[in-house]
């Protein structure tokens, strides 16, 4: 099977602060993600686990490095285009799901597909629905679901536009022991029935040691970079 490189990250860097107190949160991170890999990202606070997560989606700018998205360089774009981008090849998932209260579930799902003028495939939509287990609840609003219908309307809305990459700061934090195993449980469905790509922040022993490769940071680097499976 040939292998197609979705992501390529080069010398990426971040200082935030200036002199005696810059902070180096990332120090030349360098490597390379293929299509449908599920990535863990492990490594203690501080050691610069988020801040390559918000790198990679677009959300925070290196201060020196680039990624490449699909061979797009990311941080050559302009701002307009950049979200355009981020909105159409990056699925983000956060703890605290940052759903819009005062729209249903499928709205929320459907949010990026709107924002950019698009209509919702309706077989996809369908079909994302059903395998999250929200068929019932379409017309809920955020406050009327549990936290783990919560999170599975920030996977829907993640999945929607089908991205290039979907990346997950820890995903499971907010969540008892049951939800997140039915959380980790449907991303790594879709991870392996659409080969989407996935990256995970993570603490959690136990997701990481489900993912394909398992990459540990410390003080701003990748001390370790190892496939659990292929």
């Amino acid at each position: 099977m040939i292998k197609i490189e979705i992501l390529r990250v080069e010398n990426l860097s971040k200082i935030y602060g200036k002199g005696d107190t810059a902070v180096n949160a990332l120090d030349c991170v360098s490597f390379s993600v293929t299509k449908g890999e599920f990535i863990a990202v492990v490594g203690p606070s501080g050691s610069g686990k988020s801040t390559l997560l918000h790198i990679l989606g677009g959300v925070d700018k290196p201060t020196q490095g680039r990624v490449f998205i699909e061979d797009t360089d990311i941080y050559a774009l302009d701002e307009t285009k950049l979200a355009i981008f981020r909105r159409r090849q990056i699925g983000l998932i956060y703890q605290f799901y940052n759903l819009i209260p005062v729209l249903s579930v499928k709205e929320n799902i459907t949010l990026p597909l709107l924002l950019d003028g698009r209509k919702p495939d309706r077989d996809q939509l369908e079909r994302i629905i059903s395998t999250l287990g929200l068929s019932d609840r379409l017309d809920y609003l955020p406050n009327q679901l549990s936290g783990g219908q919560q999170q599975r309307v920030s996977i829907g809305r993640a999945l929607i536009g089908n991205p290039a990459l979907m990346l997950a700061d820890e995903p499971t934090g907010n969540l008892d022991s049951k939800n997140s195993a039915e959380i980790i449980e449907l991303l790594k469905l879709f991870n392996k029935k659409l080969k989407q790509t996935l990256i995970v922040i993570t603490h959690d022993e136990r997701i990481a040691l489900q993912a394909d490769r398992v990459m540990t940071m410390e003080d701003g680097k990748i001390t370790k970079d190892e496939v659990i499976r292929s």
